[in-house]
């Protein structure tokens, strides 16, 4: 199991520590030779703006869409999370999940905050950290909603693309990247291969 993190900005060594401790092997991608051979990828939090720069500055930007588009399991938290959904703005997002995502729509910095949240298969809460997180809103038909804050989403699932509004890489649950594995990183790939 390889399991990448896109290292070009943000939160990328939060991740890659976690998923160290779940004694997975971490790629931190950086070039389209890094993406050779994963099993799953983590889009972590950071400045979505930034991201989309510079992976369109190179041929990463195109070359890890096509992945995705070919089944890649991924994960985006936060900036990670306006990269794959629709979004507006000045580069907009992919596109990828049937889902509305909105920049900083929780607030700025100074109105981070940190809620108890009820994760659809999880026996316990988990604890979200928001931090200038986006709100989604008008999930499609094909979406399967995971959690909700003050009734609207916050976690949300389509096929092989998983996105958190909350920043789960900055507690010390492992619950959520556990979830990113077993769910689609493992099932997934299994799947590939019996269809293969």
């Amino acid at each position: 199991m390889r399991i990448g993190v896109l290292a070009v900005q943000g939160s990328f060594s939060l991740h890659a520590r976690i998923i160290n401790k779940l004694d997975i092997e971490t790629v931190e991608v950086r070039r389209t030779s890094d993406l050779d051979n994963l099993n799953g990828i983590i889009i972590p939090g950071g400045e979505s703006t930034t991201f989309q720069i510079i992976l369109d500055a190179s041929d990463l930007g195109s070359e890890l869409r096509r992945e995705l588009r070919a089944g890649l399991p991924a994960w985006g938290t936060c900036a990670g999370a306006i990269m794959l959904g629709h979004s507006e703005g000045n580069p907009p997002g992919w596109g990828l999940i049937d889902i509305e995502v909105f920049r900083n729509d929780y607030g700025r910095q100074v109105d981070s905050f940190v809620a108890p949240l009820r994760i659809k298969g999880f026996t316990e809460k988990f604890d979200g950290v928001f931090i200038r997180a986006p709100r989604f809103r008008n999930p499609g038909r094909g979406v399967e909603i995971l959690a909700e804050y003050n009734g609207l989403p916050v976690m949300a699932r389509q096929g092989n693309l998983l996105i958190t509004s909350f920043h789960p890489e900055l507690t010390s649950d492992l619950h959520v990247h556990r979830y990113f594995i077993s769910e689609l990183c493992t099932r997934l790939n299994k799947d590939h291969l019996k269809s293969a």
